[in-house]
């Protein structure tokens, strides 16, 4: 399938469809990849259109240069004064369900964290909320909140002690640890540790991988496991039978199947 490549309102975030293959990339290398108050409405909108795109079946999140993102970009006015007037207006009704932490967490297609250089804050938390990560080997995880008067406001404290367990998660936390890309390996923050030079190739290889399962399948099986994380098990293995039911009937099945029987590779159509 031929590159196709996103609206691109400036370059701060691009966008490229391939191969089945979503690839969001933050753009501002001089900046350490941080994100605007535009950035985070782009994100958004990316990581929306990636998953209803029914040619994507993965999604790569990644950066430009030495960094994958530090953060916010706090240099700037627009952020700060924004979370400011949101704290004059203290309401009720905010809403956060279009912000990238939550769609990131919601959406159904897998993503990948191609970490090519280090990421602090909500850059960290990004990572984090992504399903899996590579990480460079000269790469580095800082959650810098508690140093910067600040709470991991982006999903970090309901993420990482999921991930690591609450006694490592509130060190980290509590004393806003910078971790090496072995120690996140040692602590399974991600699944694999390469040179900072491969780390595109081997997450545009592990997409690929992905991208060759029954689409359907996965989505599913990633929404099952979401769902799970907050069930009990006889809730689970019911909501799970559910999902197994419509897959049953549909071509992706049957011709899983048959590749099975006739020794050959599947070729799924996410029907």
């Amino acid at each position: 399938m031929s590159a196709k490549t996103g609206d691109q309102p400036n370059n701060d975030m691009l966008y490229e469809v391939a191969d089945n293959i979503a690839t969001i990339t933050f753009n501002r290398p001089e900046q350490q990849n941080t994100i605007s108050r535009d950035m985070l409405a782009r994100f958004t909108e990316l990581l929306i259109e990636a998953d209803a795109d029914e040619e994507v079946r993965a999604i790569v999140i990644t950066g430009t240069g030495k960094f994958f993102c530090a953060g916010l970009d706090l240099r700037g006015s627009d952020i700060t004064d924004g979370l400011a007037d949101r704290t004059r207006r203290v309401s009720p009704t905010l809403d956060l369900r279009n912000t990238p932490p939550t769609v990131l967490h919601n959406i159904d297609t897998p993503t990948i964290a191609a970490l090519n250089g280090s990421a602090a804050g909500y850059g960290m938390d990004m990572a984090l909320g992504c399903d899996i990560r590579i990480m460079a080997d000269n790469a580095k995880l800082a959650a810098a909140f508690t140093a910067r008067g600040i709470v991991p406001e982006s999903g970090g404290t309901w993420i990482l002690p999921r991930l690591i367990g609450w006694a490592k998660a509130s060190e980290i936390i509590f004393t806003g640890k910078t971790l090496t890309a072995t120690e996140c390996e040692d602590m399974g923050l991600v699944s694999h540790v390469v040179n900072n030079n491969e780390v595109g190739d081997q997450a545009r290889e592990l997409a690929k991988r992905v991208a060759a399962q029954a689409p359907m399948a996965v989505q599913a099986s990633k929404r099952m496991m979401r769902m799970g994380m907050n069930e009990n098990f006889d809730d689970h293995v019911h909501h799970v039978f559910l999902q197994l039911l419509p897959l049953f009937q549909s071509e992706d099945f049957k011709e899983g199947m048959a590749s099975f029987m006739e020794k050959r590779k599947a070729e799924f159509k996410g029907r």
